[in-house]
C-alpha cells in the first residue's frame, strides 16, 4: 500500500471510530492499528495524529443529507444479489430521488466508496455481518457496492447453515451475512414452544470465529410487540419465565454476547463493530414513510433509544475493544428511504392487496440503492 493511501485510510479510520473501551493500553492501540497494514508505519501515524487532531475528533454520525446527482453508486437492475422486496423501483415506486442522497458529516468527509480500493484493503480477509433482516439489507448493499468491478466468473455466493457468503475470488475476500437476530439462542422446547436462552450463544457464535471483521446488530427482535413477540418463554440458567422487561432481557442477552467476544476473540486478529439500531418510521397519524420523497432537514427532537443506552452500558464493561457505529440519528432523517408499500412486484394491484391483507407498509427495511449504502461507506472508512 502506498504511503499516501495508508495515511488517508488511517486518518479516516481514526476520525470515525467511537472507541467504547480500549482498556487504557497504548500497546493495544498500536496492535489494533497493525491490523491495517503489515508494514511498520509508526512515523506516518505520528505525523497524521499531529497534523489532523481536529479531524480525528470529527463526529461522523452528525451531519446532513446532501442531494448528489452522481449517486447512486450502483444500479439495482445490474446487481443480482438484491432481495425482491428492496427493489423499490421494480416494485412500482414512482420516484427515485431517495437514491441520490449522500451523507455529509459536519466538519469532515466520508470518501465516496471505491470498490477496487476497498477490495484491495480487504484482500484475504473474511468479513461477516451478523444480525437480523436489516443487517441482511446492509449485506446486500455491500455486496452490490463491490460486485460490479468483478468479472462474472470471479464472484460467487455460497450458503452454509444460517450464513450466506459472497466471494471475490481474485482478492480471496469473503463478505458473509449470518442470521442471528437475537445473537443468543432461540430454540424449540416442549410443545414446539420457542425458548430464548439468554445465557447460550455457541450455536450461533461458532460461525463467527474465523472472521477478521465482525459487524453486529441486535435490537428489533427484542422490542417486538406482544402480538409479534419472538419467544414464548425465556430461560437464564435454570430459571424460566414467560416474559420479563424487554430491556432487562436485552441487557442479559448482550452480556452473554460480550462474554463470548471477550473470551474467544483476539483484538490483534479480529475487529469487532456494533452497529446501532436502524430507526423505524411506523404508524403515527398515517404511515410516516408512505409518500415521503425527501429526507428531513433536521430531527424534530433528539431522542436516544433505550436500546442504545443498554448497548453502550454493556460495551463499556468489555475488555475487548468493540467499536460503535452510530447510524441511528442519520437514518432517522430518512423516512423517504423505506420500501413503504412498494415491497413486491406487480404494480398498484399488488400494492393495494398488500396494504389490505397486512394493514401496514414496510417502514423498517430500506430500498436499495439507498440508506444502507451510506452505512457501508462509513464502514469502509472504519476499516
Amino acid at each position: 500500500m502506498a504511503s499516501s493511501t495508508f495515511i488517508l485510510c488511517f486518518l479516516a479510520f481514526s476520525s470515525l471510530l467511537i472507541l467504547v473501551k480500549l482498556a487504557g493500553s497504548s500497546e493495544l492501540e498500536i496492535e489494533e492499528l497493525s491490523w491495517l497494514d503489515d508494514d511498520d508505519k509508526d512515523e506516518e501515524i505520528i505525523m497524521v495524529q499531529g497534523r489532523h487532531e481536529s479531524l480525528r475528533k470529527c463526529d461522523f454520525g452528525s451531519g446532513k443529507w446532501v442531494y448528489d446527482q452522481t449517486y447512486p453508486l450502483y444500479d439495482a437492475a445490474t446487481c443480482p444479489y438484491l432481495s425482491p422486496r428492496v427493489k423499490c423501483q421494480k416494485n412500482g415506486r414512482p420516484d427515485s430521488d431517495y437514491e441520490k442522497w449522500r451523507w455529509k458529516p459536519f466538519g469532515c468527509t466520508i470518501p465516496r466508496f471505491d470498490a477496487l480500493e476497498y477490495l484491495g484493503r480487504m484482500r484475504r480477509k473474511r468479513i461477516m455481518l451478523v444480525g437480523d433482516s436489516i443487517m441482511r439489507n446492509q449485506w446486500e448493499s455491500l455486496v452490490c457496492l463491490v460486485q460490479s468491478v468483478l468479472p462474472t466468473d470471479r464472484k460467487t455466493v455460497t450458503y452454509a447453515g444460517p450464513t450466506m457468503t459472497f466471494h471475490a475470488l481474485d482478492f480471496e475476500t469473503s463478505i458473509s451475512f449470518c442470521w442471528a437476530p437475537l445473537l443468543v439462542e432461540l430454540k424449540r422446547g416442549p410443545g414446539n414452544k420457542r425458548i430464548l436462552h439468554l445465557d447460550l450463544i455457541e450455536e450461533n457464535a461458532k460461525y463467527w470465529r474465523a472472521a477478521d471483521v465482525l459487524v453486529f446488530d441486535s435490537a428489533h427482535w427484542w422490542t417486538h410487540s406482544d402480538k409479534w413477540t419472538s419467544w414464548d418463554s425465556l430461560m437464564d440458567g435454570k430459571h424460566v419465565t414467560r416474559d420479563m422487561n424487554r430491556m432487562v432481557a436485552y441487557q442479559r442477552g448482550l452480556r452473554t454476547w460480550a462474554k463470548w467476544i471477550d473470551l474467544n476473540l483476539d483484538p490483534r486478529q479480529s475487529r469487532v463493530i456494533f452497529r446501532t439500531m436502524s430507526p423505524r418510521h411506523n404508524r403515527d397519524n398515517g404511515w410516516k414513510c408512505y409518500r415521503q420523497s425527501e429526507p428531513l432537514g433536521y430531527a424534530s427532537h433528539s431522542h436516544v433509544p433505550e436500546e442504545m443506552m443498554v448497548l453502550k452500558g454493556v460495551l463499556k464493561r468489555m475488555r475487548f475493544p468493540v467499536y460503535l457505529q452510530d447510524i441511528t440519528a442519520m437514518s432517522a432523517l430518512r423516512r423517504d428511504g423505506h420500501p413503504s408499500i412498494y415491497t413486491r412486484a406487480g404494480g398498484d394491484g399488488a400494492v393495494k392487496q398488500h396494504r389490505t391483507e397486512h394493514g401496514s407498509a414496510d417502514c423498517s427495511h430500506w430500498c436499495l440503492p439507498g440508506v444502507p449504502d451510506a452505512w457501508n461507506e462509513m464502514l469502509s472508512v472504519m476499516l
